[in-house]
């Protein structure tokens, strides 16, 4: 058992409300939700009263069978997701997905047009090209990636297969979003369809799949942890094969194959079926949405008072998973990360992208972590500005 004076040097005195656990404001992995922690630490143990721990079950067993069967009609349940799509379960990190999009469902003479409104949109548009004509009918890289387009900002092909976007920009804190935080899609062209990079918003607001061909993120930081991704793809899809690939890589095999082609990453999905349940009892999607909005809002009204401190995100992009900010040096902004860590609140620093801070505040984030922020905002500023 680890106590105070067991911890790392750098960890004493880090005690908060939540039993000795930091407020954890990572980009990912991130927070998980610690009543998921502690049915995790039975079910390492003894899964069900099986006698045995859910990382030694077989993928071929009945138990792990009812937690891959209840992950998945869970995840449907609270996406509202029809019979007609697909829900997968991957390995390889939304990274993959980069090329698997493309790969599996973008032929040798179509072209795709893609969305880069940040890190992750960039590295998923030079993966495409390796796969088809590519094209990007908006590029945020000018601007630093502050705000994301409106819909008479971006220049479509003809005929584009798919639209890709990445809904969060986790490292440059801008989201596709109305006033109120709901999720604002670009208007696409006729006879086209969505693909969507979600990793970090995934759940964290209600959106409509219709809308989409195909969504895919990384369990990380909103639905699990790290090593599973969650693919949801229109059935009709499925059956597009514009080149041979191997069975590993073809969406239509792993939902044939209820994602376990080869032995998966059983813990990690197990690990989203209990997140998923978590969801459930919380409300569900409108209920965490209000409850993002408030969180953030606690944060950004510290900023929008302030001319201490400076956000990347433009206003009316703001992300609610990962708010951007900078103090008036780099010194202080090393100072503010150092500082917050010994308030017992933890990995605040910035991507290198942007320097400064970045607060992510995911579904799994109490309300409590982001008041405490706020209040260290305001009293750092007063002793600093």
């Amino acid at each position: 058992m680890t106590t105070a004076s067991s911890m790392p040097a750098a960890a004493q005195g880090l005690v908060n409300s939540h039993a000795r656990r930091v407020f954890n404001y990572s980009a990912g992995p991130g927070v998980l939700p610690e009543e998921v922690l502690k049915q995790a630490q039975h079910d390492i143990w003894n899964l069900g009263g099986t006698g045995m721990g859910i990382m030694e079950h077989s993928h071929r067993t009945p138990p792990y069978d009812r937690v891959l069967a209840e992950a998945i009609e869970d995840c449907r349940t609270i996406g509202g997701i029809p019979k007609d799509y697909h829900v997968l379960f991957m390995t390889g990190g939304a990274t993959s997905q980069n090329f698997l999009v493309p790969a599996n469902l973008l032929g040798q003479d179509e072209t795709a047009d893609y969305l880069t409104t940040g890190y992750w949109a960039e590295r998923s548009f030079e993966d495409a090209r390796m796969y088809g004509r590519v094209r990007e009918a908006w590029d945020g890289r000018p601007t630093r990636h502050t705000f994301v387009p409106s819909d008479a900002e971006i220049a479509w092909s003809e005929r584009p297969t798919y639209v890709h976007m990445c809904s969060n920009n986790t490292i440059y804190g801008t989201q596709w979003r109305h006033a109120d935080g709901s999720i604002r899609l670009p208007r696409i062209p006729e006879g086209s369809f969505l693909a969507c990079d979600m990793c970090s918003d995934i759940y964290s607001r209600p959106f409509d799949i219709r809308k989409f061909g195909v969504v895919y993120a990384g369990a990380q930081k909103n639905v699990g942890i790290a090593g599973v991704s969650l693919v949801i793809i229109r059935d009709d899809l499925l059956s597009r094969s514009p080149r041979e690939l191997p069975l590993m890589l073809q969406y239509r095999v792993m939902a044939k194959e209820e994602s376990r082609h080869n032995t998966p990453p059983v813990f990690p999905i197990y690990m989203s079926g209990l997140v998923f349940k978590w969801i459930i009892k919380q409300g569900g999607l409108a209920a965490l949405h209000a409850r993002n909005v408030e969180k953030a809002g606690l944060i950004y009204d510290v900023l929008d008072r302030s001319t201490f401190y400076r956000g990347h995100a433009r206003a009316d992009s703001r992300s609610l998973m990962n708010v951007t900010f900078r103090t008036p040096t780099a010194e202080l902004d090393t100072l503010f990360v150092a500082e917050a860590l010994r308030q017992g609140m933890d990995n605040l620093k910035g991507h290198r992208a942007t320097g400064g801070m970045r607060a992510s505040v995911y579904n799994a984030m109490p309300r409590e972590g982001c008041k405490a922020l706020a209040d260290f905002m305001r009293e750092f500023e007063r002793t600093h500005g």
